[in-house]
C-alpha cells in the first residue's frame, strides 16, 4: 500500500511539474509576442515619425483664423508627387498636384487634380508660369502658397512623395487594380526605360506600372485632363487597398516606405486617429472634381489655360465642403463632379 501511495504522489508531482513547464512555455511565448509587438510598434512609429516636417508658417494657414484639427474639423490636403530623379533627389518639380478636402460630418472627400501645366500666378514671381514650377522655385512652401491663391482655400496639410516612395507603397499593398481606358505604352521611370504596355480594360498593376500609368500623357487624346483622371483613379485604388483589412498586416512595411520617401506636416498621432475614426471609409464617398480648360501655346511654350467659370465652381464647392462658404445655386454641382465609384 505504501508503494502505491508513493507512486501516486510521484505521479502527481510529475504531473504538476509538466503543467508548470507548459504554463511557463506559454508564458514565454506570450511575453515574446508582447515584446515583439512593442518592438514592431516602436519601429513603425519611429519610421512614420520620420515623415513629419513642419512648415515655416507653423500649424495654421494664413487663410485660417485659427488652427484646425483633422479629428474634428473640415480640412484640406495637398498631395505633391515630386519628380526628382533627374536632380539626384534635390529640387525637382511637382509632377502631380492633387487637392483633397475632407468633411468629418459628411464623412466624404472631394478630390481635384490640378494639371501640372496650368498657367497660374506664382507668389513672388513676375507674370505667370506653369504651376508645377512653383516647387522648383520654392519647394513645398511656395507650392502650397501657389495652390492656396489659385483655389482660394487654405491648405491645412501637405504630403510630398517621390517616385520611389510611390512605387514602394503600391508594391507593399500588393498592387492596385485600374480600368485602363485604351491601349498604350509608356517608358518606365528608371534608366532601363522599358516600354511598359497597357491594355484596355481591367489591369492589376505593380508600383512600376502604376507610376507609368499615372504619368503617361503623350498618347492620351485628352492630354493633361486624361492624365489627371488616371491619377485620381490610381489614388482611389490606393485608398481602397490601404483601408482594407488585408493591409493591416503590412503597416510596418508601409511605415518604412513612408519614412524613406514622404514628407508631411501631419503628425503620426493625427494620422492614427484619423484612420481609427474612419476605418470604414469607402471610395464611394469620394467626389472627383474637374478643372476644365484647354491647351494653348504662349511664347512657344505649351500651357493649360483653366476655364474661369470652371475654376470658380470648383473653388466654391471646396469652400462649401470646408464650411467656409454657404452653398449657392449659381454653381451647379453636376458640371464639375465626375461619376462616383461604387465601391
Amino acid at each position: 500500500m505504501a508503494r502505491k501511495e508513493m507512486r501516486k504522489v510521484h505521479k502527481k508531482q510529475k504531473s504538476k511539474k509538466r503543467v508548470r513547464r507548459i504554463l511557463l512555455f506559454i508564458g514565454l511565448i506570450a511575453l515574446a509576442t508582447i515584446v515583439y509587438g512593442v518592438y514592431l510598434f516602436t519601429q513603425t512609429y519611429n519610421a512614420a515619425n520620420e515623415t513629419y516636417e513642419e512648415l515655416e508658417r507653423g500649424e495654421k494657414s494664413e487663410k485660417r483664423d485659427e488652427a484646425v484639427s483633422i479629428s474634428t474639423d473640415p480640412v484640406s490636403f495637398l498631395l505633391l508627387g515630386v519628380e526628382d530623379y533627374t536632380t539626384g533627389g534635390k529640387g525637382g518639380r511637382s509632377d502631380t498636384l492633387m487637392v483633397a478636402t475632407f468633411n468629418p460630418d459628411e464623412e466624404n472627400l472631394k478630390l481635384v487634380s490640378i494639371p501640372r501645366d496650368s498657367y497660374v500666378t506664382i507668389p513672388g514671381r513676375e507674370g505667370k508660369d506653369k504651376i508645377n514650377h512653383a516647387f522648383s522655385f520654392g519647394g513645398k512652401e511656395l507650392s502650397i502658397k501657389t495652390v492656396e491663391e489659385f483655389l482660394d482655400i487654405p491648405i491645412d496639410y501637405y504630403a510630398t512623395v517621390n517616385f520611389d516612395g510611390f512605387k514602394a507603397i503600391v508594391d507593399t499593398i500588393g498592387g492596385i487594380t485600374v480600368d485602363v481606358p485604351f491601349d498604350f505604352e509608356q517608358n518606365s521611370d528608371d534608366r532601363v526605360a522599358e516600354k511598359l504596355k497597357f491594355y484596355e480594360g481591367e489591369m492589376h498593376l505593380d508600383g512600376r506600372h502604376a507610376l507609368a500609368y499615372a504619368r503617361m500623357r503623350l498618347w492620351d487624346p485628352r492630354n493633361d485632363i486624361g492624365r489627371t483622371e488616371r491619377q485620381r483613379q490610381v489614388v482611389e485604388a490606393i485608398i481602397k487597398e490601404v483601408m482594407s483589412l488585408t493591409t493591416i498586416t503590412k503597416v510596418d512595411d508601409l511605415a518604412k516606405d513612408l519614412g524613406d520617401n514622404i514628407e508631411t506636416n501631419m503628425k503620426i498621432t493625427e494620422g492614427i486617429g484619423f484612420l481609427k475614426n474612419y476605418s470604414d471609409f469607402r471610395t464611394s464617398n469620394i467626389d472627383q472634381l474637374v478643372l476644365e480648360g484647354a491647351g494653348q501655346d504662349i511664347g512657344n511654350i505649351s500651357y493649360y489655360i483653366i476655364d474661369e467659370e470652371s475654376l470658380a465652381e470648383v473653388q466654391h464647392e471646396l469652400k462649401v465642403h470646408l464650411e467656409l462658404e454657404q452653398p449657392s445655386t449659381d454653381y451647379p454641382k453636376s458640371d464639375n463632379t465626375e461619376e462616383e465609384s461604387t465601391y
